[in-house]
């Protein structure tokens, strides 16, 4: 019984895969259609192409630019000591560490001119702080202090070689 099934099988993907051989295997008289399509096909006249688009003329120009400055050198930078820039032999303070931003003014002590702000840096720490201190990683210099707020100006470059002044502030943090 066994064996009479495993012929049965046998015969049955024989029957199976004989009805997909004919398209596997296929000679040249088996597609006269296909043939004649594709000699159809081949005699149809190509489709026309588009015509090319006009080119634009453009107006020539001639740059002479021999006299004027190269934008790319750095040869009029604000580098020939006549201009701002830090100060190399100054000794940092302590809130020039942080960043201006991570610092929190948090109130003030004195009156009128001799008014110090109180600024808590990212140590938990407060510091006082008058104008003339420097605070920041830009050289902030501290301008004036008010009760809601203290102003400093920093040094940042330019791009150029030079220095620029860019005005900052802090205010008093409300709680």
């Amino acid at each position: 019984m066994m064996r009479s099934n495993w012929h049965l099988m046998i015969l049955a993907a024989a029957v199976l895969t004989s009805g997909c051989a004919r398209g596997i295997t296929s000679t040249p008289g088996d597609a006269p259609n296909l043939r004649a399509w594709v000699e159809d096909v081949r005699a149809r006249p190509a489709p026309p192409l588009e015509p090319l688009p006009v080119m634009q003329q453009f107006e020539t120009f001639e740059y002479a630019a021999q006299t004027l400055r190269d934008p790319f050198s750095n040869a009029w930078s604000n580098t020939d000591g006549g201009g701002l820039r830090p100060d190399p032999d100054r000794r940092k303070e302590t809130l020039e560490q942080y960043p201006l931003d991570s610092l929190d003014m948090v109130g003030t002590l004195g009156k009128g001119a001799g008014l110090v702000a109180l600024v808590m840096g990212p140590d938990k720490v407060t510091y006082r702080v008058r104008p003339g201190n420097y605070l920041g990683q830009s050289d902030g210099r501290v301008t004036s202090v008010r009760e809601d707020g203290l102003e400093l100006v920093e040094l940042v470059p330019d791009g150029a070689g030079g220095w620029l002044e860019r005005p900052a502030s802090i205010a008093l943090e409300d709680q």
